[in-house]
């Protein structure tokens, strides 16, 4: 099951991390690096959503990391780009 392999793990035995824990993380680092503002705790599933299907995770999977009932949910994190077209995906 995908809730056997969390996202980010927990040091002690590979446990999902409490939204404490990362909240605490994204804060400490944030300021590190001297942003203002803490990123809002959506933007990393956006973020993870994105990457995932930029690098051809099938569409299915990040629906199914992400919990979504329907695909067009996920389909939403879909980016296309300018110089890219669907042509470049078929074989003459």
């Amino acid at each position: 099951m995908l809730e056997d392999y969390p996202v980010f793990q927990s040091q002690k035995g590979g446990r999902h991390l409490e939204p404490s824990l990362v909240h605490r993380i994204v804060k400490n680092n944030a300021e590190k690096v001297g942003f203002k503002v803490l990123p809002p705790p959506h933007w990393f599933r956006h973020a993870h959503a994105s990457h995932a299907l930029d690098q051809k995770a099938p569409i299915h999977l990040v629906q199914a990391t992400l919990g979504h009932e329907n695909v067009a949910t996920t389909g939403r994190y879909l980016h296309s780009k300018p110089n890219e077209s669907s042509s470049t995906y078929i074989s003459l």
